[in-house]
């Protein structure tokens, strides 16, 4: 096998039956495909079955192509939804970002260090900032202002933009604007969203101020899926660190940094990888 010989990736959930893990990998077999990695979860509760599986087919050329629509296929007669990525194919990204610029530079860094497995295609924001910083990294900068006035046009220009970017995928990379239901519908991609708490504990605005007045011990962030309910949608990662009464905004604030930068990328991370599965407001991370 080629060192970059492409895989194929398969998301699979739906309601639970007895052979699936055998069906599923005896379709693989009989397409002459190797197995490399496959990963499963059942949810007691709902009884459904989720599955991760990574695969090489034969090597003869389009055979990538014909598998992973003859799987979609497969997996609905098994009453499975499914999705299937190759795994030569970069999925391209646009960044959205407003003045805030530490998770965008992790973000650019990452990437030019090639940690992140797409291509970064585009910068996008409210203010010009970041503009410099954008281009010193070799990104396309567009500068899209949004006032209360404009927003509805300012949208109307990000969705064309993602669209001619032909983004698969939008990271809100502490872009501080909400996106609206009507948007987040029209873009058709994934939106991954950085929030600078641990959800669903103090959503909205200036959550480390609202956490250093409530005097908690732990702060976090959360990266999940942005929804048409704010700050409620599917979350793919989390973390948190100790803070003490000694601890001022200032500290939480730059703590919560450093969180916020590991958390994006990880997620990040797992959703290119094909690592993430939603299902309702709720997520199945094969990590």
């Amino acid at each position: 096998m080629s060192e970059n010989a492409a895989t194929l990736i398969a998301l699979l959930h739906g309601p639970d039956q007895p052979g699936l893990v055998a069906r599923v990998s005896g379709w693989i077999f009989a397409r002459g495909g190797n197995i490399l990695h496959a990963d499963q979860h059942r949810d007691m509760e709902a009884g459904i079955f989720f599955q991760r599986v990574e695969w090489v087919p034969t090597g003869a050329p389009g055979v990538a192509e014909r598998d992973a629509g003859d799987f979609m296929a497969f997996a609905a007669s098994l009453g499975m939804q499914a999705r299937v990525a190759i795994s030569n194919r970069r999925p391209r990204v646009a960044v959205f970002v407003s003045k805030s610029d530490h998770c965008f530079h992790d973000v650019a860094l990452r990437w030019k260090a090639g940690e992140l497995a797409c291509d970064l295609v585009g910068v996008v924001s409210n203010h010009r900032d970041l503009e410099a910083a954008a281009r010193g990294y070799g990104l396309t900068f567009h500068h899209l202002p949004v006032t209360a006035e404009t927003k509805a046009a300012a949208e109307a220009q990000q969705c064309a933009l993602v669209k001619e970017l032909k983004a698969d995928l939008v990271v809100l990379a502490r872009y501080m604007q909400v996106l609206s239901a009507d948007l987040l519908e029209r873009l058709g991609v994934p939106v991954i969203n950085i929030h600078h708490s641990f959800l669903p504990a103090f959503a909205g605005g200036r959550p480390y101020h609202q956490a250093h007045a409530r005097g908690v011990k732990l702060i976090g962030a959360t990266a999940h899926y942005a929804t048409r309910d704010l700050d409620e949608g599917p979350i793919i990662h989390q973390d948190v660190t100790r803070v003490t009464h000694r601890h001022g905004v200032e500290d939480l604030v730059r703590k919560g940094r450093d969180l916020e930068k590991s958390v994006l990328a990880q997620a990040m991370r797992w959703h290119l990888e094909s690592r993430v599965l939603v299902y309702g407001n709720k997520t199945v991370v094969f990590d």
